[in-house]
């Protein structure tokens, strides 16, 4: 009777346990479908600290580790100091032309006023620096609910957003410090995703208007995928003399949008007719596009076969008045000099192609876009017997096809690639999971787990995206050579706070160095330098690399050109290789064989500096 009592017990606790499983279970349902907007912001606070808490050490060292990261905050800097609206010009830099806009400057420069008074001047940078770039993946986070939500499920977006949590190279983007323009790029791209996949025509013309306007005024980065959205809009309207509504919208908003963009945040140098940002050239194309499509939408003939021709004709007409008006856009748009690609350009790391990058870096760039490229396709054949949504489908799978076939051209393209993947992780998940959970696996068992659950175990890490990088955090690296190794080693240190201490007591002055040191050290010293990485500067750019490849003479020019105080090098960075290898008796290995010509006179520096630097003569 005991032994009853007891197992009417236990089962009637096993009962309320179950209940009350059941209960949290329809709770968390309820949340995710009904309350999505909360868990998107729950969702984006979790990933915010798991970043922050990553890079801690960054935000408090302060760890710009791009150059542009650097540029970016001294073009703050001067926002703040006073330097004009429209003046992006980088004084710092014998004056080098950039070719930005204030657009991303803005949320920068209103946390550190905000900051400031409150944990003065330095650490609001620094924390400016570190919040700042989790902004934009709010807006990416939101973007990507509102794509599964209208394309898969109302409860899907959550297995997206677990794809995202293993993209590398797109999380690369929105981690603090990481305050360039590429997050809010990313995330105006993801932005513009929802909006063709909305199947309320007029909201999803405007914000895909608006979307192509506020990535096209920060830069052109996008372009390929912003052309390939716009082209569907009018895909559509062929297809469906119905979406004339939409590609009205579509046409109005890109026009104003941009029209405002430029003149709001056009430098002085981009009002010329420059091919690598907003500039005059792309107004004039995207006012004349917007013009011809809202034509095409208020004509709007009946034959699908008139509003194919119309449509050609006036694809026909935008290519045309492009290659009349600005033929020297037609090629690449950086517009650099054969000289400067081939001492610059073409030793770009992120320029080369994925399979150049060795297997397992090329396995953790392709897993995601591959995986995803897959649950597109499939997506597609589910939606086979809806032509509407199956047109929205594919317009939204086209960007990551290219995305991800374009990192076979240049590794720059795997954020992008990886994020526009992740919903298509998402819809092989959501397909995989059921069927793994509700298989006959249920009824096997490994070393005691449901063999069930393992598969959806299993479904889950693939689907997101997370087997290869999983797997290759097992497989050991390729041992480094001990030059290898001093590389990394000196890249690091030459980046660092206290690398530069010595460097920023020193009399400021003009300092001759690296193209890719020169960013930093103006952030993190008094100094002044000559160029950094940037292609509308081709003139410094060569003097620089070839000033470290030539004879000592020929550098003792390039020097004193621009009233250089200082000469800085860091030895054994990935810089000097190229020194090394291509001028094996120019003036840098010169320098590195102790062999220091009567204008420069070494300055001492403390034992352990990563550079060396010396008083140029004048």
């Amino acid at each position: 009777m005991a032994g009853t009592k007891k197992q009417r017990a236990a089962s009637g606790t096993l009962q309320r346990i179950d209940l009350l499983a059941n209960r949290a279970a329809d709770w968390v349902v309820d949340m995710i479908e009904r309350h999505w907007k909360w868990v998107v912001l729950l969702s984006w606070l979790l990933f915010c600290a798991w970043f922050i808490f990553n890079r801690s050490n960054d935000i408090r060292f302060f760890k710009l580790g791009d150059t542009d990261d650097n540029m970016r905050m001294m073009q703050v800097r001067g926002l703040l100091h006073g330097q004009g609206w429209f003046d992006l010009r980088q004084h710092h830099l014998a004056g080098s032309n950039i070719h930005w806009s204030r657009l991303v400057d803005l949320p920068i420069a209103g946390l550190i006023l905000l900051l400031r008074p409150l944990i003065g001047g330095a650490a609001a940078e620094r924390w400016a620096v570190g919040i700042a770039p989790l902004l934009p993946y709010l807006l990416l986070l939101f973007s990507t609910a509102l794509t599964m939500r209208r394309l898969v499920h109302p409860q899907s977006y959550p297995l997206a957003f677990a794809a995202l949590f293993f993209a590398g190279s797109t999380n690369g983007m929105f981690m603090p410090e990481r305050i360039d323009h590429h997050g809010w790029q990313l995330a105006f791209l993801a932005l513009g995703i929802a909006a063709i996949v909305d199947p309320k025509r007029i909201r999803g013309g405007l914000t895909l208007g608006i979307a192509t306007a506020l990535s096209l005024t920060i830069g052109l980065e996008m372009l390929i995928y912003l052309a390939i959205m716009g082209s569907a809009m009018v895909l559509f309207w062929v297809a469906d003399r119905d979406e004339r509504d939409r590609l009205g919208a579509y046409a109005v908003s890109l026009s104003a949008g941009a029209t405002i963009g430029f003149l709001l945040f056009a430098s002085y140098a981009n009002r010329a007719a420059v091919c690598d940002a907003l500039s005059p050239v792309w107004l004039s194309d995207a006012l004349l596009g917007g013009a011809l499509l809202f034509g095409l939408a208020w004509l709007s003939p009946a034959d699908w076969k008139r509003r194919l021709a119309l449509a050609t004709a006036a694809g026909l007409a935008i290519a045309a008045f492009h290659a009349l008006m600005w033929p020297h856009c037609i090629h690449r748009l950086e517009g650099v000099s054969p000289e400067v690609d081939r001492l610059w350009l073409s030793h770009v790391r992120e320029a080369r192609p994925v399979y150049l990058h060795g297997a397992q870096v090329a396995a953790l760039i392709l897993a995601l876009p591959v995986t995803g490229a897959v649950g597109w396709l499939l997506m597609i054949w589910l939606n086979g017997g809806d032509r509407e949504k199956l047109r929205r489908v594919i317009a939204a799978a086209l960007p990551e096809f290219a995305a991800t076939a374009l990192l076979f051209w240049q590794t720059r393209t795997g954020p992008a690639a990886q994020m526009l993947a992740a919903a298509g992780a998402a819809q092989l998940t959501w397909l995989l999971v059921p069927w793994a959970w509700n298989s006959k696996l249920a009824k096997f068992k490994i070393a005691g787990v449901s063999a069930s659950v393992i598969a959806t175990v299993a479904v889950l890490v693939i689907g997101a995206g997370a087997a290869v990088p999983l797997v290759v955090d097992y497989i050991p690296a390729k041992k480094r050579t001990a030059s290898e190794a001093a590389i990394d080693r000196a890249n690091s240190q030459c980046a660092s706070l206290w690398g530069y201490h010595p460097i920023a007591l020193l009399p400021k002055g003009v300092v001759f160095t690296f193209v890719d040191l020169s960013p930093r050290l103006i952030t993190v010293t008094h100094h002044d330098s000559i160029t950094g990485p940037y292609h509308r500067n081709g003139e410094q750019i060569a003097d620089v690399m070839n000033a470290f490849r030539g004879t000592a003479d020929e550098a003792h020019v390039l020097i004193a050109k621009y009233h250089s105080d200082y000469l800085l090098t860091c030895p054994k960075s990935s810089t000097t290789t190229i020194f090394m290898s291509e001028a094996p008796k120019g003036f840098y290995a010169q320098l590195e064989r102790g062999d220091v010509p009567s204008w420069l006179t070494p300055i001492p520096l403390p034992e352990k500096s990563p550079f060396k630097i010396w008083k140029v003569a004048r």
